[in-house]
């Protein structure tokens, strides 16, 4: 039996979601939780083969958890294919990238590649990542257009970065330009849809 741990905040899709994959002769949903800063804990306490994660999540996104289970089979299992949150997961070792919008059937056989040492990637979302390219951003930049997109002020953002107000203005001037954006709310709404946020 595959042993899976299902990580989604949504009670419904979650609860369905195990309910099918019970269905299947060779995977047992052996643990559920609805909070990314949940998955570590119930990996220890489960053992799961397969870790399937939703990107957005209350405690710890996704990516996160994905990032800090090195060496585990981590499937993500997503409403949102941006591009960079793809290249993200791949470059976290996450071995399945799967939509909410696939059928069980296509779930199952992710979850069976990846157990099986092998990656399942959904086409559409493998050609979209590949038509994006490459987030253009700095890691200072992305650093401070996403504490923008939180609300910070230069100045929050200048002392949470140990930055000067000039340098941050810098960054963000150069994140608009780079996202060809006429300022930071559109520049930051281009970088979320591309997931580089």
């Amino acid at each position: 039996m595959i042993r899976v741990l299902l990580a989604d905040d949504e009670h419904l899709i979650r609860g369905a979601i195990a309910t099918l994959l019970g269905l299947e002769p060779d995977i047992e949903v052996v643990a559920q939780v609805a909070r990314g800063d949940l998955v570590a804990q119930a990996v220890r306490e489960h053992g799961p083969d397969v870790i399937v994660l939703d990107i957005e999540m209350p405690g710890m996104d996704g990516l996160s958890v994905a990032e800090a289970l090195p060496g585990h089979a981590v499937l993500m299992l997503t409403s949102f294919g941006r591009p960079g949150y793809l290249r993200r997961a791949l470059a976290a070792g996450v071995r399945g990238f799967v939509p909410k919008d696939a059928s069980s059937d296509e779930l199952a056989t992710a979850i069976r590649r990846v157990h099986a040492g092998g990656r399942y990637l959904d086409p559409e979302m493998a050609a979209s990542a590949m038509m994006a390219g490459e987030s253009p951003l700095t890691d200072r930049e992305r650093d401070a257009l996403a504490q923008a997109a939180r609300g910070a002020s230069v100045g929050e953002i200048a002392k949470s970065l140990h930055l000067t107000e000039g340098t941050v203005r810098n960054y963000l001037s150069s994140a608009i330009t780079k996202l060809g954006a006429s300022n930071r709310i559109t520049a930051i709404r281009a970088a979320q849809e591309k997931g580089w946020l």
